[in-house]
């Protein structure tokens, strides 16, 4: 192994340090927050209060945003309604005069409920059609605000809350907003850096290998909405304290273009970007006042130039670790040896899964017809065919990604529900795609992490306020994967961003990802292809090995060789059909196979 690569070892392994590295951008940003007051005036305190309430609620979008990928361009609206809930209950308006800081509660609470609403269109629309969802909402909101003149004023506007001694001065009022950011910035990163920010990004980048690591996205989502609403709820109310009264006017467009584009410009995936890019889009009109009335034009500048300079945004200019050269020359050396640690031995016995009569179209071709298969515990069974045979589409019947028309599978004779692949994860069926699915912006590490999501037993909140349980699955997590990367020889790379990485130790980061699962059973999608001859040997005692675990394991290969060496049972499809079934001497020399696929 190289060099370079090997240098990644150490920094894996320097948890404090690694730790201090992280926290110390942090402290310098807050430090220099708390500093502030006494090197400067009332009037940028104020800029500087403003800035923290901002980030308040960025930071939680930031979950929605950069590492969900949904794009929430409206959440200025949760703002509106944090704002107008504390100011209307602490005025009296609707009900008696309550408490401001229980005025606080209740806007978190109307934020929560509302960011869950808003939330759910992203359960099934994409991209741009949740963006108009949000904008929707945002502009309801202000007609609301508008319209119900006997409880926020209409156009005229209401007072807004008035903190108690001695947070009811310049000075106090912002100390106590930037604890809260400080606050809300450890909250937000302890869930990036939890198997829910992991899986968030998964989501975002490659749904559908996160769903074939069981995980759901209405459960993962449905917190993280709850989340966002809620902090954004309490930073309307702190917004509503900082202007004193507040209008429907105070809530624009170009607010909610700031909150979504600091997240753009600071990059997606990162809790110091975003910080970094708020603060200096709060601060930057007050030294280009002329020029305010540009801001939306100035704001969607300054987008395009960094996508276009720097795509992954300030994280990415932040990002020196991963700017190293690694040496081209790197050898992929597994250790099979160490299966029994990451997967235990179980009894090659019990039931199997079943397809039986599997039928299944795409407009007017029949993909799959009639087909008959089963894959034993700790065989290997090899399926083999031209392309546009079956052979993928089969995989997917079985991972529940599509739905046959006729016909179903089954796992030790339970059938195996079409439509939740999901649910596969957690019966212990694993998959690699044929395109490696990986999380490009996450480490090695982090993308094997991934697959052992679902066996994380802490909550989002106990990951959220960091409670044992959090530090008990990350602890178990990180261990486990640095075990698989070992069992398919990339260790060494654990640390290195995965689009960094050669086809070839993409296709083994992938086997190591379901071996988080400790599968059953493990469907290979072409594993072998782009390997070199050395490469594909030691995928194939790395396959046999997997099996003699007692793992059942479907392979779709097209290296007949590969094939012919590992496998205990071949099936070969064509047209959909099985053609042939049988040990791989028997297909060696089936006639209709040679002249159909092998050739003379």
């Amino acid at each position: 192994m190289s060099e370079a690569a090997g240098q990644a070892v150490p920094a894996q392994r320097g948890g404090a340090g690694e730790t201090l590295r992280r926290v110390l951008p942090f402290a310098a940003i807050f430090g220099a927050g708390l500093i502030l007051p006494a090197v400067s005036n009332d009037y940028w305190t104020l800029i500087a209060t403003r800035a923290a309430i901002y980030w308040i609620l960025v930071s939680g979008l930031n979950l929605v945003v950069g590492f969900a990928g949904q794009l929430a361009i409206g959440w200025v609206a949760m703002l509106t309604l944090g704002a107008y809930t504390t100011s209307v209950l602490a005025l009296g308006n609707v009900l008696p005069p309550v408490p401001v800081f229980a005025a606080f509660a209740a806007a978190a609470l109307v934020g929560a409920t509302f960011g869950l609403i808003v939330g759910l269109p992203a359960l099934r629309l994409r991209t741009f059609y949740f963006a108009m969802t949000t904008l929707g909402f945002a502009t309801i909101v202000t007609q609301v605000a508008l319209a119900w003149q006997s409880v926020t004023g209409g156009g005229i506007g209401v007072p807004g809350p008035v903190l108690p001694e001695p947070l009811d001065t310049t000075l106090g009022f912002y100390l106590f907003c930037l604890a809260l950011a400080a606050f809300c910035t450890w909250m937000t990163a302890n869930v990036a850096h939890s198997r829910f920010g992991r899986s968030l990004v998964a989501t975002r980048d490659a749904e559908v290998a996160a769903e074939a690591s069981g995980i759901s996205k209405p459960r993962l989502l449905g917190p993280v909405f709850l989340f966002s609403g809620a902090i954004a709820g309490i930073a309307g109310g702190l917004f509503a304290t900082l202007q004193s009264y507040i209008t429907p006017e105070a809530f624009t467009f170009d607010l909610s273009v700031l909150f979504f584009i600091a997240i753009l410009i600071g990059g997606r995936g990162s809790i110091l970007g975003p910080l970094i890019a708020t603060v200096v889009l709060t601060w930057l009109p007050e030294f280009a006042a002329p020029l305010v009335v540009w801001s939306t034009f100035l704001y969607a500048t300054l987008l395009l130039v960094i996508v276009l300079a720097v795509p992954g945004g300030i994280a990415a200019l932040l990002d020196f670790k991963n700017r190293r050269p690694l040496e081209s020359s790197r050898a992929i050396l597994p250790r099979p040896e160490l299966l029994p640690e990451i997967l235990g031995r179980r009894p090659a016995s019990g039931g199997g899964i079943t397809l039986r009569d599997v039928v299944l179209s795409f407009g007017g071709v029949r993909a799959i017809d009639g087909l008959d298969l089963t894959i034993e515990p700790g065989q290997v069974h090899g399926l083999i065919g031209p392309n546009g045979s079956g052979k993928t589409t089969t995989l997917n019947v079985i991972c529940g990604f599509n739905t046959p028309e006729a016909g179903g599978a089954t796992l030790d004779g339970a059938p195996l529900r079409p439509g939740t692949p999901q649910t596969r994860a957690p019966s212990g069926i694993a998959r690699t795609f044929q395109t490696p699915r990986l999380i490009g912006e996450a480490s090695v590490l982090q993308n094997v992490m991934v697959g052992g999501a679902i066996r994380g037993q802490g909550t989002f909140l106990e990951s959220l306020l960091s409670l044992p349980r959090h530090h008990a699955d990350e602890a178990m997590l990180r261990e486990d994967a640095l075990l698989a990367l070992r069992t398919v020889g990339l260790e060494p790379l654990a640390e290195v961003r995965a689009d960094r990485l050669q086809h070839s130790e993409l296709r083994f980061m992938e086997i190591a990802r379901t071996l988080m699962l400790r599968p059953r059973f493990l469907l290979l999608d072409e594993p072998a292809a782009g390997l070199s001859a050395d490469e594909i040997r030691r995928l194939g005692a790395l396959i046999r090995a997997i099996s003699r675990q007692g793992t059942g394991v479907l392979l779709v290969e097209h290296h007949a060789d590969l094939i012919f060496e590992i496998c205990d049972r071949v099936t070969v499809l064509n047209l959909g059909r099985v053609l042939a079934a049988g040990t791989p001497a028997e297909i060696r020399v089936h006639q209709e196979v040679v002249s159909a696929y092998l050739g003379a």
